[in-house]
């Protein structure tokens, strides 16, 4: 079943347009995968590349518990799909396991959206996480996992029309 993509509020105050951008980019990456297979949505794009649809699920859920969680909340949550990674270092998710299913991968991604959520909801936007030894605020976060949703949504877009020809969701 494909998700609603709520469209961003053309006229709302600076929390709920990026709220609504994060959550139009959230929403249109599960679009991406609608109606895939395990098999299609590891299918690899093109050499030398190996980025997949699932491999790009995993590496936001570790994008969204490393920007909320550890850098906004101060949490000392590993990483996720590679546990004995550096938790400071660069996001990583994109490899794949064997096993690894779309709608595993999904689940993972939506549970860490919901605890990103959850940070965020008691934050306002001037509050502060430390990233690399330096102050960020909530609405630097924001902004910049809005610009690395649709940058990553660009890359799904055409893994997707490889697999199957589909654009433009």
């Amino acid at each position: 079943m494909t998700p609603e993509r709520p469209m961003p509020p053309l006229n709302a105050d600076e929390r709920r347009t990026l709220e609504s951008w994060l959550d139009f980019h959230r929403t249109t990456l599960v679009m991406k995968v609608d109606g895939l297979d395990d098999v299609q949505a590891a299918t690899l794009s093109v050499p030398p590349s190996g980025f997949t649809l699932t491999g790009l699920i995993q590496h936001l859920a570790e994008v969204e518990r490393n920007w909320f969680r550890r850098v906004l909340a101060g949490e000392g949550v590993p990483p996720i799909f590679d546990p004995e990674a550096d938790p400071d270092g660069p996001d990583g998710g994109f490899d794949v396991a064997e096993d690894q299913t779309v709608s595993g991968a999904l689940a993972t991604w939506e549970a860490e959206v919901a605890a990103a959520r959850a940070v965020c909801a008691a934050r306002e936007l001037t509050d502060t996480g430390v990233f690399m030894g330096q102050s960020v605020s909530l609405r630097w976060i924001y902004v910049h996992l809005i610009e690395e949703y649709a940058r990553h949504n660009g890359h799904a877009d055409l893994l997707r029309e490889r697999i199957d020809g589909m654009t433009g969701v």
